[in-house]
Parts: structure tokens; C-alpha cells; sequence
């Protein structure tokens, strides 16, 4: 018998027992779906992320200063203009950040403010929407300005255009009032582009953390927003007498690694302390490789605890293709009495356990990219269908399909024509 006349058994067998068929295809259905929507979102997702943390390195370090440092280890400004003089160097901006809350005549909301200098929009990717970032002399001078995102501007003002407004933020029982000359691009909808708003992302980040929803403007009667700050604005509200955090960004991005550690040198020949291990060079890259195969394997993780569907589903098409067999007992000993070779009659329900398991694999490919679809949507990020998950749902449901049918089809094609037509 050839493979279409098998084929067309099986077909016809399916089609005869419609309902039965699509409750034993239910379980594939849903064992494909589940892992196909989750490799598709996490795909998607883990690009999202990596080429997130990607924008914000272009060619940026960190050096960060180990807790136990003594307050002379710490950064001063006579560090980072030393290292502003050095050729391979582009920008040099130290960081600091606090978390606090701000208000206006109107609305308040928590805050999280980020200071650097004026290198800070450079050495983080901050694009700026409307207005300006602060100037060498407004950081020098310590003025009171800053610069908000977007969302944090619509959520204080209920609009973008809020240059020239006042905002006043308070951490520890200080208040500080400050003048927003800039607001900062928001858009994080979009994971190739590396003009996303570092600061933004700080936004959400923090209002996660805090247990908010940054699309959300009143959250328990509070908000999260995001501000930028000349680092001498933070100084003063803590006396600072150094930075434990520097940012450095090399003229040629391949040599950042060599440019963080050159600036290291440096510090530690001011601070005379070699040998003492107290700062660290930190390359986002590094970063970046970690996250990628931190996702890769949770992503692998929970799609292969969602394929225990598939194995629950295999068991239900063994249990109906059984019944099958006996089912169809007197046709299995006609058949061979005719001269039907065990070999046909073992393709033949073989061919119709694989077009069972092969149509809930389909199924639920595309059941499980609609739903990658859905939640990409409301999470905001795209989602990634590679030729692997195709090759995945397409050989999950071929391999459940021979699996789960072999023992069935064994059984029907082994069995004695005389023993097959006593069967009632």
C-alpha cells in the first residue's frame, strides 16, 4: 500500500471520528501552543533587553568604587578632569542617583533623580525631546535645573511642553526646587534603536522595584517619575566629598575595555592605593553577554516545563489510537487474510497517529504565535519567530505522533487474522 493510500485512511478515519479526533489533538494543541508562545516571547524579549543595555554602552565603562573604600579612595573632580585630559578619553561623567519624592502645586509623585555632569547625556544616550541638557556652567555653578522624561513631564503637568515649569523634589527632609529646561525622548516601544532615554528606562525600572505601573499616572495616590540633575545639585543636598561610580566613554568603542582599565591606572597612581583592588572596571558588554544567556536559559526552562503538555497529550493519542485498533479489529483480520502485510497495517495506523499529532502541531503554532503576539503587544516588544521554533513544533509533533502511535500500530499489525475475525 503506498503512503497516499495510508493517508487517505487516515483521513477518512479522522474524519469520521471529527469529535473524537479534536479531543485527542487537544492536548498537542495546547502542549505546542504553550511552548511555541513562550521560545516566541522570549526571543523577542531577550533582544529587547540585550539591545536595550546594548544603546546604553556605545563604547561607555564603568568604574565603581568598592564599598569598603575609605572617603580618600573615593572619586574626587580632580580625578575626573585628569581624565579628561587623556587622548583616547571622550567623556568623562561621574553618577550618582537618589530616590525621593517630587511635587508640584498640583500633583505629586516618587522620584528618582540621576546627577552626572554635562557628559552624562553623552556617555548614557539621553535624547532629548524638547529643550536642552544642562551646560558645563550650570554644573559648575550648581544651578537648580534639570531635565525630566517625558512620561514624568505628563505625569506632573499633563503635558510635554513643561520648559520653564518648577519642580521640587525632596529626599531626607531636604527640598531642593529646580527648573526643568529639557524633557527626555520616553519611546521604549522599540528595541533596534539606540536613542532609547536611559533615563526612562531608569523610570520604569525603579517604579517596578516599588511595585507601580509607569503607564499608570496615580498609583495608590503616588507616581513614578524620572529627573536629571547637574551632579553638584546632589552634592550639596549631601555634602558629597567624592563619587563611588564614574562613567568613562572611549573615542573608539572597541577599546573600551583598554580605556576603563588605563582610567583605573590613573586612579589608582592619584590615590596612591595599587594593589588594593578598590576599583572595578565594569564594560556593559560583559553585561549584556550574561542577560542573554541568563535568558536563554529561563526561557529553555519554562518551555520545556510546558512540554510535559506534549507528553500529556501523546498519552491521550496512545489511549485513542488503542481504542482504535479495537475498535476496528475485524477490518485489521480481513484485511490481512486478504494478504495485507504486517508491515502495511502497522504504516497505516502509524500514518494516522503522525497526521493526528502533525495537524495539533500546526494548530498550535499558530495558537502559540498569537499569543506570543498578544502579550508582546501589551509588553511592548516584538516578538522573533526563528526557523528553529518552526522546526521545533513541526518535530515535536512528528516525534509525539511516532512515539505514542508505534506501540498501537505494533499491536494491530501482530495480530492473527483467525484471532482478528472471532472478535464480535
Amino acid at each position: 500500500m503506498s503512503i497516499w493510500e495510508n493517508i487517505k485512511i487516515a483521513v477518512f478515519s479522522i474524519r469520521t471520528n471529527m469529535m473524537r479526533s479534536i479531543l485527542t489533538m487537544l492536548g498537542i494543541i495546547i502542549g505546542v501552543a504553550s511552548v511555541i508562545a513562550i521560545i516566541t516571547v522570549g526571543n523577542g524579549g531577550k533582544d529587547y533587553i540585550v539591545d536595550l543595555m546594548s544603546s546604553m554602552s556605545s563604547g561607555a565603562v564603568s568604574i565603581q568604587v568598592n564599598t569598603d573604600a575609605t572617603a580618600a579612595e573615593l572619586i574626587t573632580k580632580e580625578d575626573i578632569e585628569s581624565l579628561r585630559g587623556i587622548d583616547s578619553i571622550q567623556y568623562v561623567s561621574p553618577m550618582d542617583y537618589k530616590i525621593g519624592s517630587a511635587y508640584t502645586d498640583d500633583e505629586t509623585a516618587m522620584c528618582f533623580v540621576l546627577s552626572g555632569n554635562e557628559d552624562l547625556n553623552h556617555v548614557m544616550n539621553i535624547t532629548m525631546r524638547r529643550g536642552r541638557f544642562y551646560t558645563e556652567e550650570e554644573n559648575k555653578n550648581g544651578a537648580n535645573v534639570c531635565v525630566i522624561s517625558e512620561l514624568g513631564a505628563l505625569i506632573m503637568f499633563d503635558s510635554v511642553d513643561c520648559i520653564g515649569e518648577y519642580i521640587n523634589f525632596q529626599v531626607s527632609g531636604q527640598v531642593v526646587k529646580l527648573r526643568i529646561i529639557g524633557v527626555t525622548s520616553a519611546d521604549l516601544t522599540a528595541s533596534t534603536s539606540s536613542s532609547n532615554s536611559t533615563v526612562s528606562m531608569y523610570s520604569e525600572m525603579s517604579a517596578n522595584m516599588s511595585g507601580m505601573n509607569t503607564q499608570d499616572t496615580v498609583m495608590g495616590g503616588s507616581a513614578m517619575i524620572a529627573i536629571v540633575t547637574p551632579i553638584t545639585v546632589t552634592d550639596n543636598m549631601s555634602n558629597s566629598k567624592g563619587y563611588s561610580m564614574l562613567y568613562v566613554t572611549a573615542k573608539d568603542s572597541t577599546q573600551a575595555r583598554t580605556v576603563g582599565n588605563a582610567a583605573k591606572n590613573i586612579l589608582y597612581a592619584k590615590h596612591g592605593n595599587f594593589g588594593s583592588r578598590v576599583y572595578n572596571v565594569v564594560n556593559m558588554e560583559t553585561y549584556t553577554v550574561i542577560v542573554d544567556k541568563i535568558i536563554d536559559v529561563f526561557t529553555t526552562f519554562v518551555a520545556g516545563i510546558s512540554a510535559i503538555a506534549l507528553l500529556v497529550g501523546g498519552i491521550g493519542v496512545m489511549n485513542i489510537m488503542l481504542v482504535s485498533v479495537t475498535e476496528r479489529t475485524r477490518e485489521i483480520g480481513i484485511r490481512k487474510s486478504l494478504g495485507a502485510k504486517t508491515s502495511t497495517i502497522m504504516f497505516q495506523f502509524l500514518t494516522e497517529s503522525i497526521i493526528l499529532c502533525l495537524i495539533g502541531g500546526i494548530v498550535g503554532f499558530i495558537l502559540g504565535v498569537g499569543m506570543a503576539a498578544a502579550v508582546a503587544w501589551y509588553a511592548g516588544i516584538s516578538i522573533k519567530i526563528e526557523a528553529t521554533t518552526i522546526a521545533i513544533a513541526v518535530g515535536f509533533s512528528s516525534a509525539v505522533g511516532i512515539f505514542f502511535g508505534l506501540y498501537p500500530a505494533r499491536k494491530a499489525a501482530k495480530m492473527l487474522p483467525i484471532d482478528a475475525l472471532r472478535r464480535d
